[in-house]
């Protein structure tokens, strides 16, 4: 009996889009990073597949995903824009950011969880936008003040030139996102979850 109910909370699906989650963002990370204006946090495609892990995976699973990547990067593997890895990912400016993909993701399929079986395109850029960028800016900015020595202010300010690239970003999660789900329904957090309580696969 207990076997059976691990299997009903992690069916063999649910690790495997997992796991192509995680080397999406992995992926993602490919064209490599660029920093702007002295900033140490380097821009990268990489938070894109955080936001879309959210819309599609909803909150535990995409949580899941980043975690296992990050589990990864600790490890040593080059998983991150510009081939970095190692423990040294978790000590630079950028750490903080790094970290906050996590309740980034959990936070934008939290919120598309809540939008139900059909969440239209304004609920999951709004979820993109809160979880994708505001929960990471919030854990993303004091680490980086604190890590570089500057105030939180001047830190905020430096991560203004995030902003453009992350809207962009949320946009397109957003339209992407939509589009899988109406090809996909399964792809829809809220419809998932449903199956899994009924016993679907």
């Amino acid at each position: 009996m207990k076997n059976e109910g691990k299997q009903r909370r992690f069916p063999t699906g649910d690790l495997a889009r997992v796991a192509v989650f995680a080397a999406l963002i992995a992926v993602l990370g490919l064209p490599g990073s660029f920093n702007l204006f002295g900033n140490g946090t380097p821009i990268t495609l990489q938070t894109a597949g955080v936001m879309l892990a959210g819309a599609i995976l909803g909150s535990w699973r995409a949580a899941l995903a980043v975690a296992v990547l990050l589990v990864l990067v600790a490890a040593g593997l080059p998983l991150l824009a510009g081939g970095r890895g190692g423990l040294g990912a978790f000590t630079a400016p950028s750490a903080g950011f790094l970290l906050g993909w996590l309740p980034g993701a959990a936070v934008t399929g939290w919120l598309v969880e809540r939008a139900g079986r059909r969440p239209g395109l304004t609920q999951l850029l709004v979820a993109s936008l809160v979880g994708g960028i505001g929960v990471v800016y919030l854990v993303g900015i004091p680490v980086q003040a604190m890590v570089t020595g500057v105030s939180l202010g001047s830190a905020a300010l430096l991560t203004l030139t995030f902003l453009p690239g992350d809207l962009t970003k949320a946009v397109v999660t957003a339209f992407v996102a939509r589009g899988v789900q109406r090809s996909y329904p399964d792809a829809v957090p809220a419809v998932h979850r449903e199956r899994l309580r009924t016993g679907e696969r």
